[in-house]
């Protein structure tokens, strides 16, 4: 069913809060203002005395999770158990038989697609998503498989792990951008952990509202091509909330680096082509905020979180589909 864009809008932003406060994911984005996340919500008043429909309808979605081999959501919440509950029995799995999720679960259960789906959708429910915006979310993550790709061409420098890897993550980050910075840690262990398997490589995106991530962004270039690009990308990053060009000089001097070098090419512009270059890269392929993630060129929606396990479903995930020449493995 097609919706409106200010309907659209809401609904990302109603998922996106959610898995602020719960998964830490977020962004940057070019048009607004960069934040510190959000604070979590006030207690709400006392509610009143639940009325007997209440009791019931958390028992019926408790009862609908259990029974699940290899599978447990009973430490869910009942208004997550309730909500979990009707994604089960409304959203069909993913890979391709005619049975709901929880049908799938429960009586086709050698299926992996399912229990991988059925966590994503767990994890939603945990942050406080309703189950109507956790559906369209899983739709809108399983399409983007067979969406048209980007070709991100990207210096193989600014790039670590196996060149060889089956799957190739793409970053595209702003040095001041707090969003940027609590990812950063995430992505770079689930890099390392993986390092046989995924490419991550790191592409300077710097948005307008940010007064220092173009020479920030300029600055990493320049590193890269002494020989540390990663050094400096940590460095910008560690020092995100006082970078200024001075501080970022003094910066290459402390990586054994000549800040001098550095000072010149910044102010003769000697990057700025290439970081425009970057830029336009970046705009080509949609991006409308930082961090923003590519697997195989796969826009990879934050809405659905960036924490090490959801990353590690999606590289599963890529991998298989991949593997299958574009499609699901049957089961």
């Amino acid at each position: 069913m097609a919706k409106t864009d200010g309907v659209h809008l809401a609904r990302r932003s109603r998922i996106l809060l959610a898995l602020t406060l719960a998964l830490t994911a977020a962004a940057c984005t070019q048009k607004s203002e960069a934040s510190p996340p959000p604070a979590p919500p006030k207690p709400a008043p006392a509610a009143a005395p639940a009325t007997p429909a209440a009791p019931a309808a958390a028992k019926e979605g408790g009862a609908s999770l259990s029974g699940i081999p290899g599978m447990d959501f009973s430490a869910l919440a009942p208004s997550a158990q309730r909500e979990l509950s009707t994604v089960f029995s409304d959203e069909f799995c993913y890979c391709g038989c005619p049975h709901t999720l929880g049908q799938c679960l429960k009586g086709h259960t050698g299926c992996q697609h399912a229990k991988r789906m059925a966590r994503l959708a767990a994890k939603q429910a945990a942050a406080g998503v309703p189950a109507t915006d956790i559906i369209v979310s899983l739709s809108e993550y399983y399409a983007s498989f067979r969406a048209p790709r980007q070709k991100l061409d990207v210096d193989p420098r600014m790039c670590q792990g196996d060149a060889n890897a089956p799957v190739t993550l793409v970053e595209f980050s702003d040095f001041e951008c707090p969003y940027c910075g609590k990812a950063r840690p995430v992505l770079e262990s689930f890099a390392k952990k993986n390092a046989s398997r995924v490419r991550f490589c790191n592409v300077p995106f710097p948005l307008p509202m940010h007064a220092n991530a173009v020479p920030a962004g300029q600055a990493v270039l320049w590193a890269r091509d002494q020989g540390k690009f990663w050094e400096m990308h940590d460095a910008l990053f560690e020092n995100a909330q006082k970078l200024s060009i001075p501080s970022i000089v003094e910066l290459a001097n402390k990586l054994g680096l000549k800040g001098a070098e550095l000072q010149k090419a910044l102010q003769a512009g000697t990057y700025a082509q290439e970081l425009e270059k970057y830029k336009s890269l970046g705009n080509a392929a949609n991006i409308r905020g930082t961090p923003s993630l590519f697997f195989n060129g796969r826009f990879y929606d934050i809405q659905v979180g960036i924490t090490e396990d959801v990353l590690a479903h999606t590289l599963e995930d890529e991998i298989e589909w991949r593997t299958n020449n574009n499609a699901w493995a049957a089961d």
